[in-house]
């Protein structure tokens, strides 16, 4: 039995990897869900508080952790300083910082158990190709996410400690679809060759396969699931 912590399970890409995972050999804890474990990321204290709550349900064992969580909130340069910083500080938390906590709290958790384990980061295609002029925020925790994986994967496979990454390109979640809309939605799918967004379920299954399934040799690889759309 596999045991997992999924972050932001409740919707999109989040709970198309909680249905990807939900197999007889996968014990999963989701945050978020209405039956999974509550935490506001904003709130410095949530990841450790998320984390003790996770190894208390999945009976003191994690083996796979699946950072998920995000928001894409707009942040134009033209407004108050404070605002600015302000929402700066706050996506880098959310999407960053948490992310890195909860990553630590693992590797220090397989180096005592002696285990090994898998992290599978959901960074985004923003990582590599940057956003838009309100986004550079969201682009940075991206980019950031990327460098940590690789740097995790680098520093412990040694210990059988294995890290992923999957940058998905835009993905036909409530984000998503709210961007396309604000943003002329044919004018952003002419930039993607495959000539559409991709679907949640595409992104998770590439993020079951990071988790249960991806050889040992693989570990620092970041996976593009982008339509084209940006490639490397």
């Amino acid at each position: 039995m596999t045991h997992i912590l999924l972050t932001g399970s409740s919707r999109g890409i989040g709970a198309a990897i909680a249905v990807a995972l939900t197999r007889p050999d996968v014990d999963l804890a989701g945050h978020g869900t209405a039956s999974g474990i509550p935490a506001d990321f904003a709130d410095p204290a949530a990841p450790l508080a998320l984390w003790d709550a996770a190894l208390d349900r999945l009976g003191g064992r994690i083996d796979v952790l699946i950072n998920n969580a995000g928001i894409f909130e707009a942040n134009p340069i033209d407004r108050p300083q404070d605002e600015w910083v302000a929402d700066w500080e706050r996506t880098m938390r959310i999407n960053l910082t948490a992310s890195a906590e909860l990553c630590r709290l693992a590797i220090l958790h397989w180096q005592k158990r002696g285990s090994g384990g898998r992290i599978v980061n959901i960074a985004s295609r923003a990582a590599y190709r940057g956003d838009s002029p309100a986004h550079w925020h969201y682009a940075a925790s991206k980019a950031g996410m990327v460098a940590m994986t690789k740097s995790i994967a680098r520093g412990y496979a040694a210990e059988g400690i294995l890290a992923f990454a999957v940058c998905p390109g835009f993905t036909m979640t409530g984000m998503a679809e709210d961007y396309l809309a604000s943003r002329g939605g044919d004018k952003l799918l002419a930039d993607i060759p495959l000539g559409r967004v991709a679907a949640p379920e595409e992104v998770a299954e590439a993020a079951r396969f990071l988790a249960l399934d991806a050889p040992p040799s693989m570990t620092g690889a970041v996976i593009d699931v982008n339509g084209a759309s940006y490639v490397r």
